[in-house]
């Protein structure tokens, strides 16, 4: 007799372990990181994003930022389409643009939460409280990768 899947884990429980799992950390303005989790959770959502896409907004950083393991998320109770997703939109060490932009556009679902990750990492008023090397740099950075993913300026 095989025991049956554990039941996927809802939004509010992905939520909790995202923010678990980025306690204590900031972004570069010096706010709580999971406010920039929930604002890519939040704006996938206003994009018309579904449950798989929303759950992968609120981990899109926790493999790439060593929050969470990549053993973790093969094994969470997880929908096979959302892990890929976390796993597209993870940045690799050493890894081109291009090839990162290209993972993301091969995988689907993938470029929707992307695209809120990018819109809140290049929100004006966020990238107001940087000094000016450091928000011209991200500035080009973001905007390079939008043209790589054909996403329009924003």
């Amino acid at each position: 007799m095989t025991t049956p899947a554990p039941l996927p884990l809802t939004l509010a429980e992905v939520e909790a372990v995202a923010r678990a799992a980025h306690e204590g950390q900031t972004d570069k303005a010096g706010r709580p990181y999971a406010e920039h989790l929930k604002a890519v959770a939040d704006g996938v959502r206003a994009r018309g994003g579904d449950a798989d896409q929303i759950a992968a907004a609120w981990l899109h950083d926790a493999v790439e930022d060593d929050a969470l393991s990549e053993h973790w998320l093969h094994e969470a109770a997880l929908s096979a389409r959302t892990k890929a997703m976390v796993l597209a939109v993870t940045k690799r060490k050493g890894e081109p643009p291009e090839t990162y932009a290209q993972r993301i556009l091969a995988t689907p679902g993938a470029l929707l939460v992307k695209e809120a990750d990018l819109a809140h990492n290049g929100d004006p008023a966020r990238l107001a409280t940087l000094d000016e090397p450091t928000r011209t740099r991200l500035t080009e950075k973001y905007a390079r990768m939008r043209a790589l993913l054909g996403l329009e300026p924003s």
